[in-house]
């Protein structure tokens, strides 16, 4: 039986500018310095659970050094060895010319999935024909696919997910709903919509970033949270503390405490799920 005192936090970014290059960072200047495993320690001081497992989440690196930052998470692992899964970027929008790029990861045993910002990039960007072939093909090669938009980008992702039958999804930071401005729908029914396919999993991570960084309260949040729950069901959410950016509204222990606070009226066993075993299942963790 799992130890419910043990959590997987499925979204930790990892960065130092000197080895790798993260061009937005020069517009954060808040969170731009380096973070590494020791910083995150520091960070989660005061967590009610024993971090067991670490996902490495792509942090939006230069597109040419996206194979060197899987490479070098690989190399930190060897010194944290509770990081047990790399979620990579890769060039899907390049269609059949992303095999070069899938193959080298696939090379790397800690790669478990692929993400490729999409928030950023107009509509259409992922519905465009060689990016959704670029997503169909990573199956063959063992991969997942993360989901990271902004909420208008929804209805572009229900067509894209409807095209790839095969792949399994997980949508990061619950779509990224327009929360700072109390905007719920469409949001809401895509986000059920969405869950309406059994094997889609939602993060319940980078929530308050959503929020207004510095005028957000507990109640705002409540009713995204609760929607998802409800969408998704305790065997489709997982945690994510989407550490360091996290820090541009909030700190590690607030949204852990937040989530702990949000499931809290759930049986043991669902707790667990959502805190343990659902991030372990979807990215094949080995714990």
């Amino acid at each position: 039986m799992t130890d419910r005192r043990r959590y997987v936090d499925t979204h930790v970014h990892f960065w130092d500018s000197s080895v790798i290059d993260y061009p937005w960072l020069e517009g954060a200047s808040a969170i731009a310095h380096p973070h590494l495993p020791a910083d995150l320690e520091r960070a989660r001081a005061g967590v009610s659970l024993e971090l067991a497992a670490i996902v490495f989440e792509e942090a939006d690196c230069l597109p040419a050094h996206a194979l060197r930052e899987a490479e070098w998470i690989t190399e930190l692992a060897q010194e944290e060895p509770r990081i047990r899964g790399i979620v990579a970027s890769a060039p899907l929008q390049d269609g059949e010319g992303a095999r070069p790029h899938l193959h080298a990861l696939s090379e790397l045993p800690l790669v478990k999935g692929i993400r490729r910002l999409i928030q950023d990039e107009p509509l259409g960007f992922c519905t465009a024909p060689d990016f959704v072939r670029g997503v169909q093909l990573l199956p063959e090669y063992g991969f997942s696919f993360d989901l990271c938009i902004y909420h208008p980008q929804m209805g572009d992702v229900l067509e894209l997910v409807a095209q790839c039958p095969d792949v399994s999804f997980l949508l990061d930071h619950i779509g990224k709903p327009g929360i700072a401005d109390g905007i719920m729908q469409p949001w809401k029914d895509q986000l059920r919509e969405l869950a309406g396919r059994p094997d889609i999993h939602c993060k319940l991570s980078g929530v308050t970033t959503e929020a207004d960084h510095e005028n957000w309260n507990r109640d705002e949040l409540r009713p995204y949270i609760e929607h998802v729950l409800d969408c998704f069901g305790p065997d489709r959410v997982v945690f994510g503390s989407d550490w360091p950016v996290v820090d541009m509204a909030a700190d590690y222990v607030t949204w852990f405490d937040i989530v702990q606070d949000s499931i809290s009226h759930l049986n043991a066993a669902d707790q667990q799920k959502i805190m343990y075993d659902n991030g372990a299942r979807f990215y094949r963790l080995e714990i």
